[in-house]
């Protein structure tokens, strides 16, 4: 079976629009999604309501969270005051102007997914605010693959997509309970994999098209589809709505745009 993975569409309709019409073009059979269906960008009810008329199994995503819970839920920090302002702003314009009908469909969104040996999270299986960066320790990488007994794990979150095979083999671990002597055990595991399918709506691999991947169960091939679409359309309606011109002016570029932090410990890291 083919199917197509997406994420971080964050209220931006052209985009979701066009990666829609994509994925028919290829002939995918199921369509998963990881989250933030909302936040940014300007139409989130659109977004939300077009999720909800294909019956897309969706996990939540933070910003789905936050505007369930209330803003910071997970009680993040933002890289620097100017970004959290922005951050703000953008939440409580979403807050107003989300549906409630929409906001309901949000608030039973579950945090992970599963199809057979396929794992579906926003950030990680840890937390959807989770950063499962490409750069991270191999070991913790595995270990969060293994959590959910999972071959292949897919996840959103950091808005640039990568494969990472996890090629473990026999791995030796040092246990020790209370009592007891620490002792080296090792066991063998097959091949893993991390697919972080970038983002759709809000991309910031360089460049301003959508980001999706077409996964096939049956050969394990990976492909990375990279859609253009009328994103000045998108910037236009950004700054419309009122919403900080920072947010059409990233988009544009494909790009993150952050101050850097003047106290480190400002900076989320869960």
């Amino acid at each position: 079976m083919k199917i197509a993975v997406i994420s971080c569409i964050h209220g931006n309709y052209e985009a979701l629009d066009a990666v829609l019409l994509d994925i028919e073009k290829h002939k995918v059979e199921q369509i998963y999604c990881v989250g933030d269906l909302v936040g940014y960008g300007p139409h989130p009810n659109a977004v939300v309501a077009q999720i909800r008329s294909l019956d897309i199994p969706t996990c939540a995503g933070c910003w789905d969270d936050d505007i369930v819970e209330g803003l910071n839920a997970c009680e993040c920090s933002y890289p620097s005051l100017l970004a959290e302002k922005r951050g703000h702003l953008a939440h409580e314009w979403t807050n107003k102007e989300i549906h409630p009908e929409n906001r309901e469909f949000l608030a039973q969104l579950p945090y992970s997914l599963r199809y057979e040996n396929l794992v579906f999270v926003h950030g990680s299986p840890h937390s959807n605010h989770e950063y499962l960066l490409p750069e991270l320790d191999a070991f913790v990488a595995l270990e969060r693959v293994l959590s959910v007994n999972a071959d292949v794990l897919f996840c959103g979150h950091t808005h640039v997509p990568y494969i990472r095979n996890l090629d473990a083999g026999k791995l030796q671990i040092c246990v020790q309970t209370e009592g007891e002597k620490a002792q080296d055990k090792s066991f063998n595991t097959s091949l893993k994999r991390i697919i972080n399918v970038g983002s759709v709506g809000e991309p910031r691999h360089g460049r301003p098209n959508a980001t999706y991947i077409i996964y096939d169960t049956d050969t394990q091939a990976v492909i990375l589809r990279e859609v253009p679409y009328d994103y000045q359309k998108t910037c236009a309606a950004i700054i419309e709505k009122g919403l900080p011109a920072i947010f059409a002016w990233r988009l544009a570029r494909g790009l993150e745009f952050a101050e850097r932090a003047d106290d480190p410990t400002h900076v989320c890291t869960r």
